[in-house]
């Protein structure tokens, strides 16, 4: 079953057991996604977004969250934080198993290998293959700076 199925699924799923919050969080995400279709649409690139796309959309929407719970702490709004890091839940149910340390110096390394990388010149094709292979699975802005560490 592909991603956007399951969004789907899921958006039925709690409409039919009354969860609110997770039914408010999901049509965002399709609401979201639809946007991008038309884009698509209109620059020629098909009907659909395809899963990489999906996988971006959430990734960003969760980093959204976690930065707006944290400006909403530090503005003593305490309900509002739980509310957003509970949309993030809701969202990381649909995105792949998030890296952990070893792992991510492990795919750097062999990104690395892969592309034959020697310098910082080639930081952007590590990157690109880092992407084609762990979109929603790394956070590409801590992973930039692991990567320059190893080619610098």
């Amino acid at each position: 079953m592909g991603l956007r199925e399951r969004l789907t699924n899921g958006v039925k799923d709690a409409m039919k057991s009354g969860e609110k919050e997770r039914l408010q969080t999901l049509r965002l995400v399709n609401a979201a996604l639809k946007e991008r279709d038309i884009v698509a649409r209109t620059e020629g690139r098909g009907d659909q977004v395809g899963e990489e796309e999906i996988l971006a959309l959430l990734g960003k929407m969760v980093k959204q969250r976690i930065e707006s719970a944290k400006v909403y702490e530090e503005g003593g709004r305490i309900e509002l934080a739980e509310k957003e890091r509970a949309e993030i839940v809701f969202l990381e149910d649909y995105l792949p198993k998030q890296l952990d340390e070893a792992e991510t110096e492990a795919a750097i390394k062999a990104a690395i290998a892969e592309t034959g990388a020697e310098s910082l010149r080639d930081m952007g094709k590590v990157m690109g293959a880092l992407k084609a292979k762990y979109t929603g699975q790394l956070d590409f802005g801590k992973v930039g700076a692991l990567v320059k560490g190893q080619l610098g």
